[in-house]
Formats: structure tokens, sequence, C-alpha cells
């Protein structure tokens, strides 16, 4: 007669469960509140964070570049911050250039309403890149944008407003979120090293939906400047502010060196 019974496994270990690199957030967890149409922020936020800290996204609808769009991104930012708040984060970011650099009103309004529904502090990306710039002292700069016309002149004039002189300011004249994460981040690279002069102490590849964190480190090799992006800027800030002193290679001096 044939045994149906259940042999033992002899040969296998129990699995070691602690070993996973999953971002379970042991060391901080950060929260962002971001377009909704980006595609390209969470993978280069995640790319540079340590392997110890967890991000935790919501969005707020944004998929274009209107005046009107830009404006709409803030109405419901109560709900998302909220939202995100539930995590109990170390820090929330609300992580769009374009909108937290429209005005001080604008950012100063983001910042309280945010902070008050989320239960946790908040930074924008507007004051990442002043935060940056300062640590790299740099006081003017270059400006390479996919934006149309009119944000570029607001992030001209936000940086004025903070002491940053403008050498050049270029915009590619995107308007849609789809269409920056569609374009190759070797336009982005070109467009800044035509740009090359010698007045400028740093480069600013400004908006989160671009692909551009890869061109940084070739673009500090040829330029000789530091070579800052807004998703750079941010998972810096974030760093820093939550008093965390890792310094990630391969995305450029900022998070190296300072």
């Amino acid at each position: 007669m044939e045994s149906h019974m259940a042999t033992e496994t002899t040969d296998s270990a129990a699995p070691d469960l602690a070993s996973g690199r999953v971002r379970f957030g042991a060391r901080a967890r950060f929260g962002i509140i971001m377009p909704s149409g980006n595609r390209v922020a969470e993978g280069e936020l995640a790319a540079m964070m340590p392997w110890d800290i967890s991000l935790h996204v919501t969005r707020l609808r944004l998929t274009g570049s209107s005046p009107e769009e830009l404006d709409a991104m803030t109405r419901d930012i109560d709900g998302a911050a909220a939202l995100v708040g539930d995590v109990a984060p170390a820090l929330v970011g609300f992580h769009c250039t374009a909108v937290s650099t429209q005005s001080a009103a604008r950012e100063a309004d983001i910042l309280a309403r945010a902070r008050a529904a989320s239960g946790s502090d908040v930074v924008a990306t507007s004051e990442a890149v002043v935060a940056a710039l300062e640590a790299l002292s740099a006081r003017k700069i270059v400006l390479v944008t996919p934006y149309l016309d009119h944000i570029v002149e607001s992030e001209v004039a936000f940086l004025n407003r903070h002491g940053i002189a403008v050498a050049d300011a270029f915009g590619q004249g995107l308007n849609t979120t789809a269409e920056m994460a569609e374009a190759d981040p070797a336009l982005w690279y070109d467009l800044t090293h035509q740009r090359q002069t010698p007045e400028a102490e740093a480069y600013f590849l400004s908006c989160t939906a671009i692909r551009s964190l890869e061109t940084v480190a070739p673009l500090e090799a040829i330029l000789g400047k530091p070579v800052i992006t807004s998703n750079q800027v941010m998972a810096w800030h974030l760093l820093r502010r939550a008093g965390l002193s890792d310094r990630p290679e391969g995305f450029g001096c900022l998070l190296s060196q300072h």
C-alpha cells in the first residue's frame, strides 16, 4: 500500500526575514505631496534615499502649466496633507517647484495649511532650492527649465527676491507633465552645457517632473560648478532638516559634500 504521509523537508533553512531591503522607514518616514501627473519625482527621490528611510506620497491634481491649473493645485492641500499625516512622517515635502515659487504669499499659505492639516513640519521645494544655493555659496546661477515663459519669469523673480542673480534663464516651452517626463535626459544635459558661462556659480535644472538627476554628475564634471535639480534639493533638504547626515554619492556635490 502506498503511503500518503507528508514527509518533512530537512534541507531548507528558515528565511532571514530581517535581511530584506524593503523600505519600512525604520529610521525616518517622509511624506511627499506632489502633482498628480508627475511620473519622475518618486523614482528620483527614492534613488537618493538610504534604505531605512521611506517615502509616502499623496497627490494633488496638476497635469498642465497654465496659471489657472497652477492656482488650482493647492485648493485641496488640507486634505492631501491630512492623508499623508496619517503615517506620522518626520517631515512632509510639498514638492512642486512652479507652484511653490509663484509668490511669497502662495508659499506661506501652502506651508501653513499643510502643517496644520498634517500635524507635521512641512518644507517646500522653493525653500529647498534657496537652502541648497546658500549651502553652495552660489549667488549667481544659470536656470534651465522645461517651462512656459510665465513660469520661468516667476522663478527668476523668486530667486531674485532671495538675493540670487540669474545670469541666464531658459524655458523649453513644455506644457504637460507627460511631455516633461518623456523628454530625454540628454536634452537637459545639452541645454545646460550650451549655457556654460564663467559668471555662473551654480546651475539649476528646475522642475520635479523632468529626468535630470542622471545629468548632475557629468555636468558638474564638465562645467566645474555645482549643479542642482528640484528633486535633488528636496532629497537633500529632507535629510538635513531631519538631522540626517547621509551623503549619498553619484548625485552631485550638494548631497555628497554638504
